[in-house]
């Protein structure tokens, strides 16, 4: 048993020398770590989002019938390209001509009516209330009689401007009614792309900022071109609690399909002389509130620093405040560094900096 005890306090003094050997080796050759001077540089505040392509307003058209009545015949079909005027879908007519005549002879009544009610009145014979009332029920004769023959006309729905069907739900002897859109027309050259962005991504977003598109929901898809913001909506959408922001394409690399989804870049700003730092080097501060880098002095040693972040890109970060340009941060293992410990580091080579932010 003595000769157990004597072999464990054996061990753990090895234990405890090992220990003090190796804290030893740290603080004499220091922490390995990577280190980045802060640079001074452009910087693009950039807000990334997801949006879908949509027709622009003006240039899209949904149409439906003027009445309940049958589809007769259905001259284009989906993927199509129409020209303003084409004849699109053509209905029944039958109830049409009869309502359009009805009111046409209301209307010639009306107007009997009104006359005859005018001429006895200014006789002394009727009452001017006899006039008035005539007067009112020629009024809605004749708006009667204007909807019955724009209903006729609509007998036969026309494409209201050049462009592609987008949708055709006609089918042919089909009941239908004006609640139910039958085809839809979009100029294909007239394309905006919505993204949903929060409130306070919003707030920074003005019109004629520019946006970079790419395909797919990252940034690294393809490029598909460039646009710029037209419309940052007033009110936040009830269901997804997003502001809708619309932008207008400037350039594509190729057509794009209405409703395709694609990824944007959209650049609020550009500060000329902002204070840059790698992404690695930003590291949560104790409590979990605010950010902090761990800066090292000419001794070697790191001391942590609050400090405030602007914006960020894929691999730098902009620093508002509590850096300055030409300091050198702690990048590589900075989670592993504790306030006042000395970092093994090999000096930073002249342009070993963060890398450009700004958009080329």
């Amino acid at each position: 048993m003595r000769r157990l005890v004597a072999l464990l306090a054996v061990a753990a003094a090895c234990r405890a020398r090992a220990a003090d050997d190796a804290e030893a080796v740290v603080e004499r050759t220091g922490v390995a770590a990577q280190t980045a001077e802060a640079t001074e540089q452009r910087f693009a505040r950039v807000v990334r989002a997801i949006g879908t392509v949509t027709p622009r307003p003006g240039r899209f058209a949904e149409l439906a019938a003027p009445g309940p009545t049958r589809v007769a015949r259905i001259f284009v079909a989906s993927g199509q390209h129409v020209a303003e005027g084409d004849t699109l879908i053509e209905f029944e007519r039958a109830p049409f001509d009869a309502a359009a005549q009805s009111a046409a002879t209301a209307l010639e009544t009306a107007q009997h009516n009104f006359a005859r009610a005018a001429r006895l009145v200014q006789a002394g014979i009727l009452p001017q209330k006899d006039s008035d009332q005539a007067a009112s029920e020629l009024a809605q004769a004749q708006v009667a009689a204007v909807t019955a023959r724009r209903s006729q006309q609509l007998a036969t729905l026309r494409a209201p401007l050049s462009g592609v069907v987008t949708r055709m739900s006609a089918v042919l002897g089909a009941s239908v009614d004006p609640t139910q859109p039958l085809v839809e027309i979009a100029d294909p050259g007239a394309l905006d792309v919505v993204f949903s962005v929060s409130p306070a991504e919003a707030a920074d977003m003005r019109d004629g900022d520019s946006v970079s598109l790419s395909a797919g929901e990252t940034a690294r898809g393809d490029p598909l071109g460039t646009g710029v913001v037209t419309g940052v909506a007033a009110a936040v959408d009830s269901l997804s609690r997003a502001v809708a922001v619309r932008v207008r394409l400037r350039r594509t690399e190729r057509p794009l399909r209405i409703g395709e989804s694609v990824f944007g870049r959209l650049i609020t700003a550009v500060e000329p002389h902002a204070v840059t730092v790698p992404v690695a080097a930003l590291v949560p501060a104790p409590g979990g509130e605010g950010v902090q880098v761990f800066v090292v002095d000419s001794a070697g040693v790191a001391h942590s620093r609050a400090v405030t972040v602007g914006g960020r890109a894929e691999a730098v970060a902009e620093i508002i405040s509590g850096l300055a340009a030409g300091e050198v941060v702690v990048t590589g293992g900075a989670y592993g560094i504790a306030d006042g410990a000395r970092v093994a580091r090999p000096p930073p080579s002249p342009g070993s900096g963060a890398p450009a932010a700004a958009p080329r």
